[in-house]
């Protein structure tokens, strides 16, 4: 019988407490990432805005580990992050967007601390993933700031897989050994955003605050085969969580509770490979009661190409749902992607995207009507990874 997650939690922590069989010295490993963005964007809902903007992100990730004589291996690990990834917020402050211990052995993995979600780490959103040219994950909407669109798109057009499943408070994750390809996992969060060492017990918030979850569960499986030249992934996560309330005392709303699925595949045969992905989050999150509400989901369609050191992608998406400003207007985006990669030395890649975002928010016009938006947008990007 296989164990559950907190009987394998439990021994994992004994075995972190009892002394091994010999004290191995601990190597540390620092890598990261970094990469330097600019775009031109041209859109119809542009009052008052440049058409140019630049934006730029360093990421340094340094992990002790060790491993014992009985096979235990055992670290930490901490992202620090120069460019906190919302573009309304001008910082330079150093963040860390990751910060946990780790315990694998021949039971799987535990991982406790600051860390993403399952779906946001292992699902399959194409085969376009962030730092390629034409991906979803690009952040090439996000150039749209500034203007009233990027908060007039549903939410499943930038959280794209299980709705809150980028958020990296600190939770616990157990994940099974690879048995012919196939790993699952399950995960819990006490409390959405709550990090490091803070510690909020509430379930309850003031009125008027963003929509939160607590006591989220997130659980499902990643499969991973190769034979010869043909490559097959795919991935489904399901996330469920408690809504929190809001009262100020005298007036108090509630919202509706986190239910959230994300599936999605891959298959690669040589130079080609092609994908898709598919997540609904219904009302989750939304205030009860509301007048009107889309249901939240959304569609990605992928392929790519490569030619030595070219890689030529294409992808679309389909978000609907509310608008992700206020979650209480109907929403609904289209968006086109393209673009080639250059991989220009190992570990120095460089990127040409276009975008075309198609919006409508119902009834956001100031005359009644739809609120409609038709944008352009041309980034370069330029990576490096050591």
């Amino acid at each position: 019988m296989r164990p559950t997650a907190p009987v394998t939690a439990a021994l994992a922590c004994l075995a972190l407490s009892a002394p091994a069989a010999a004290q191995s010295a601990f190597d540390v490993t620092i890598g990261g990432d970094a990469y330097a963005q600019g775009a031109y964007v041209n859109q119809k809902q542009d009052s008052g805005l440049r058409s140019t903007e630049f934006a730029n992100r360093f990421r340094l990730v340094i992990t002790p580990s060790a491993t014992a004589d009985n096979g235990l291996t055992y670290g930490a690990r901490v992202r620090i992050v120069a460019g906190n990834g919302n573009p309304a917020v001008s910082s330079t402050r150093l963040e860390n967007d990751r910060a946990f211990v780790y315990v694998s052995g021949g039971f799987g993995t535990v991982q406790a601390g600051m860390i993403n979600g399952l779906s946001d780490e292992y699902g399959m959103i194409g085969p376009n993933v962030e730092g390629i040219a034409g991906s979803p994950d690009s952040n090439g909407i996000l150039f749209l700031n500034g203007s009233s669109t990027l908060g007039a798109l549903p939410l499943p057009a930038t959280s794209l897989r299980t709705l809150v499943s980028y958020d990296t408070g600190t939770k616990i994750i157990y994940i099974t050994p690879s048995i012919a390809g196939l790993s699952a996992a399950v995960s819990y969060t006490p409390r959405l955003g709550d990090a490091n060492n803070n510690v909020n017990r509430l379930k309850r918030d003031p009125l008027g605050n963003a929509p939160s979850f607590h006591d989220i569960v997130e659980f499902g499986a990643a499969y991973l085969r190769n034979v010869d030249e043909l490559t097959i992934e795919a991935s489904a996560f399901y996330q469920t969580g408690q809504a929190n309330g809001q009262t100020d005392g005298v007036l108090s709303q509630e919202f509706e509770d986190l239910r959230s699925v994300h599936v999605g595949a891959n298959v690669g045969y040589g130079p080609v490979k092609v994908g898709a992905s598919y997540a609904y989050s219904g009302d989750s999150g939304y205030a009860k009661g509301l007048a009107q509400s889309r249901a939240q989901q959304n569609l990605i369609i992928g392929a790519q190409y490569s030619y030595g050191p070219l890689l030529f992608a294409a992808n679309y998406l389909r978000a609907l749902g509310n608008d992700s400003a206020t979650m209480t207007t109907p929403a609904k985006a289209d968006i086109w992607q393209g673009g080639i990669t250059w991989t220009v030395a190992p570990g120095l890649t460089t990127g040409l995207e276009y975008d075309y975002v198609r919006s409508t928010l119902s009834g956001g016009a100031p005359s009644g009507g739809d609120l409609t938006d038709r944008a352009h947008i041309l980034m370069l990007d330029t990576r490096i990874a050591f």
